[in-house]
């Protein structure tokens, strides 16, 4: 399903830009994992993964920081910090894959995309996940030969919703704000649009759709399968 609230000028897009955590793949499950394992490795008890997907959107470190107040109290030392953060890359990096999958029709809805009427368009993904794991992941699950480029949480000087990172692909691909839109599954993904004076699809099977209600996108889907309707010219 769609539903548009300010109609996109798909006819001229040149530059489509994804996030990826929630937005192509479905990596909650590797993530929770991933950060149980390092309270543990601190101490700490377990939380539910649906506290931790409550806390996933604005990087590694915000993740790690935010489920050790959690468990740890509010004021987490920056040293505890850095020593539990390195342990959950670690981690992570070896088990990015245990579980984590391209959602339901993302492949079939790239390929289309690509080659959408002939219309010259460039694909990247812009993420707050650390560059390494996003690219890695990317390979493995064959997303990766759809992007010009595929960019972190430490490509850029600042994350999302700071719009350099977005403001950077859109000089790469010679494109404007108006020629753009940032298609993502969180309020994050709207305020980086919005930041950057860009187009925003919001996709409401991702891993924090509840925070699109307060920052509305200009379109919302309900599937991978929908980015081609959305983005095709009537």
């Amino acid at each position: 399903m769609i539903r548009v609230f300010r109609p996109i000028p798909v006819e001229q897009l040149k530059l489509l830009v994804f996030d990826l955590d929630g937005t192509l793949i479905d990596s909650a499950q590797d993530l929770c994992n991933s950060v149980n394992a390092t309270l543990a490795h601190c101490g700490l008890k377990h939380l539910k993964s649906t506290e931790i997907a409550g806390f996933i959107g604005d990087g590694a470190l915000m993740l790690v920081r935010r489920a050790l107040a959690k468990e740890h109290g509010s004021a987490v030392g920056e040293e505890f910090l850095e020593t539990a953060y390195a342990f959950f890359l670690d981690y992570y990096r070896a088990h990015k894959l245990d579980f984590t999958y391209a959602y339901d029709g993302v492949l079939e809805a790239l390929a289309a995309l690509k080659h959408l009427h002939n219309q010259p368009r460039t694909m990247t993904v812009l993420t707050n996940k650390p560059v390494r794991p996003a690219r890695d992941i990317c390979a493995a699950l064959g997303l990766a030969p759809y992007f010009l480029h595929i960019y972190g949480g430490n490509s850029f000087a600042t994350k999302k919703p700071d719009p350099e990172g977005l403001v950077s692909l859109m000089a790469e691909a010679g494109a404007t704000a108006e020629q753009t839109v940032l298609i993502g599954d969180s309020q994050v993904d709207v305020q980086t649009a919005r930041n950057a004076g860009v187009w925003c699809i919001g996709c409401t099977f991702g891993l924090a759709p509840e925070t699109l209600d307060a920052n509305q996108p200009d379109v919302l889907v309900d599937s991978p399968k929908d980015w081609t309707a959305a983005l095709s010219p009537v």
